[in-house]
């Protein structure tokens, strides 16, 4: 295929271009994420370009950072790849998950305030529902975990399970393809309500062994 030139457009500043890769690094990434994008498919900056309302080059500079992040790799002559689901990816995922929220579980148990409980309460009335919309309990997911790593008051600890979710969530919306099925949070909430640490690392713990498992069986086959 012919190469496209980039489209020429008036000179912008750097705060524009830089602005202009960060909203094309967003949209990709969101594609990625909520797999409009999915893993092993192969994309090209001429159609992201397009798709994106843009030229080349933000493309390749968002793509740059995309790939450094894990979520794309560059494949010479064919464009980017989307990066595919690995069972060694996936064991080291939930690994490193479980290490951030055993602790912020702990952690929530002891400081959580009557407030927050109940927020954390009405976010998995999802699960308790006779009809479930799929998409309301990814959702849900996202906001607990989110939540008790919040309350919990540790921003690194926050700010690092919240780039580990966005993977889990990709994990999530595959999943979801595959079986409609889900993993309660009551055990957690039941531990962090009664105030008792240990309980609520342990139930976070057994929750996220849970749910490596089932992703085990649903992507080792």
């Amino acid at each position: 295929m012919t190469s496209i030139p980039d489209v020429k457009t008036p000179h912008k500043t750097k705060a524009e271009k830089e602005g202009e890769v960060d909203r094309v690094y967003r949209i990709i990434k969101a594609w990625l994420i909520e797999c409009r994008l999915p893993p092993g498919e192969f994309v090209s900056e001429v159609d992201l370009a397009r798709e994106c309302n843009t030229s080349r080059t933000p493309v390749r500079e968002a793509c740059n950072r995309l790939s450094q992040d894990g979520w794309i790799t560059r494949i010479r002559k064919k464009g980017y790849l989307v990066t595919p689901v690995s069972v060694r990816d996936l064991l080291q995922l939930y690994e490193y998950r479980k290490l951030l929220e055993c602790f912020a579980a702990e952690k929530a148990a002891q400081v959580a305030s009557p407030e927050q409980m109940e927020t954390l309460a009405r976010i998995i009335e999802v699960e308790q529902r006779s009809v479930v919309d799929v998409n309301e309990v990814v959702a849900a997911n996202d906001l607990f975990h989110l939540g008790i790593a919040e309350i919990a008051g540790n921003q690194r600890v926050y700010n690092q399970l919240k780039l580990t979710l966005e993977y889990v969530h990709r994990l999530d919306r595959l999943s979801t393809q595959k079986s409609h099925g889900w993993i309660s949070h009551c055990e957690i909430l039941n531990a962090l309500q009664a105030r008792k640490p240990n309980e609520a690392r342990q139930a976070m713990a057994t929750h996220i062994d849970y749910a490596r498992d089932r992703m085990l069986h649903l992507f080792a086959r």
